[in-house]
């Protein structure tokens, strides 16, 4: 078997324009095992069910990779040609791709990545146990800006056994802390979250309600997006139920919302008109949002959007950190000369000077068509049968 040097001793000066051909697991990602993704798949595709299955099977896989074969228990049903590319199918396929040209560099970090790797001008293996940092954020080709699913972090078959023993309780937790927020007085709201285990942080100054018997104006709170029980946990900290305008939300989280939603259409023109009386009329507030969540994402682009404030409840110890800033001077404000544009971009930047988050391009509309296909906007079923 040919033998290859390791992966420091490949100079990376001068090769700035050579191909590369690399292994997955081990190589290009430091960890080794394919778990973690076999696990998110099963799980965002097919459910509990389907990850209850996996780690069914995992012991098995486990002794067939190590002690059979690392091409055997790794795909069920039909696999199309050349089948699991490993060892020799790996090494065709380079063939396949590449065909009469030879890549200049390839890496790898097993004996199986061997057929592949003496294809290529020169060959490096990366030990199994490499001394190395993962690549941080900054250094990245391009910027992870969006991300979608429900699991928060990578699952090991351990944390992924929590998964399934802790969601038929969490599910029951869940609709136990939904009941309490919408059955519940708002003023009763905050104490039942913490006796149940949600938290709820308020930070600044809140403002009083508006009293229009005395010529004062009321406040209109602008916060950052975080998931669909936003406006909720923001009626939490203010002890008193406020309306919010939002867009499009599933039936589901209308009838079990505590306080009223006004959707938005997603008429340009007609939400920016009714969005700038709401400008000129009230006081703005800025106020940061920010979700602690150690099992699930309480929000999802393609996904069911009724089933967010469950996933949201159902992790073991969610909290909410509400930060109210300071209202915007006048001479900040439409009233104050300003276009609508310019008002919300300071609060952008307010809003994202205080989480320590940088401002994108991007609108609400961008992430969900760059993560479902789509704008957000959920149809109603009546509204798409009178359209067929």
């Amino acid at each position: 078997m040919v033998s290859f040097p390791t992966v420091d001793k490949c100079a990376s000066i001068g090769k700035e324009k050579h191909s590369v051909v690399a292994d997955m697991d081990g190589t290009l990602l430091r960890g080794r095992s394919s778990f973690p993704y076999f696990a998110l798949l099963s799980f965002e595709g097919g459910g509990i069910f389907r990850l209850l299955f996996l780690l069914l099977n995992s012991p098995l896989a486990g002794l067939l990779y190590y002690f059979v074969s690392e091409s055997a228990g790794r795909a069920t049903g039909f696999v199309q040609s050349p089948a699991v590319l490993v060892g020799k199918n790996k090494a065709d396929a380079l063939k396949k791709a590449f065909g009469e040209t030879q890549p200049e560099i390839g890496l790898g970090d097993r004996h199986t990545d061997a057929p592949f790797m003496a294809l290529c001008k020169e060959g490096y293996i990366v030990p199994p146990k490499p001394e190395v940092e993962a690549v941080t954020t900054d250094k990245l080709p391009k910027p992870v800006i969006f991300h979608d699913g429900r699991l928060v972090q990578k699952r090991t078959p351990l944390s992924a056994l929590l998964i399934v023993l802790w969601i038929p309780i969490g599910f029951i937790l869940a609709c136990l802390r939904i009941a309490a927020g919408s059955l519940l007085p708002i003023p009763m709201v905050y104490y039942a979250f913490w006796t149940l285990g949600v938290r709820v942080t308020i930070k600044g100054t809140p403002p009083p309600p508006a009293k229009k018997s005395i010529g004062q104006s009321g406040v209109l709170f602008v916060c950052s997006h975080r998931t669909l029980l936003d406006p909720i946990f923001l009626s939490t900290a203010l002890g008193r139920p406020i309306p919010a305008v939002t867009y499009s939300l599933s039936r589901l989280s209308e009838i079990i919302s505590p306080i009223k939603t006004v959707r938005l259409s997603r008429d340009r023109a007609a939400d920016a008109s009714m969005i700038k009386k709401l400008l000129e009329e009230d006081e703005l507030v800025p106020v940061a949002m920010v979700n602690r969540m150690s099992m699930f994402h309480g929000t999802t682009a393609r996904g069911w959007k009724g089933m967010d404030p469950f996933y949201f409840f159902m992790n073991p110890g969610p909290a909410y950190e509400v930060t109210f800033l300071n209202k915007l001077p006048p001479e900040l404000t439409l009233s104050g000369g300003k276009s609508s544009h310019e008002v919300a971009n300071y609060i952008q930047r307010v809003i994202a000077a205080t989480l320590s988050y940088e401002c994108t391009s991007f609108t609400r509309g961008d992430k969900c068509r760059a993560l479902a296909g789509n704008d957000g906007n959920v149809v109603e079923k009546t509204k798409v049968q009178a359209n067929e």
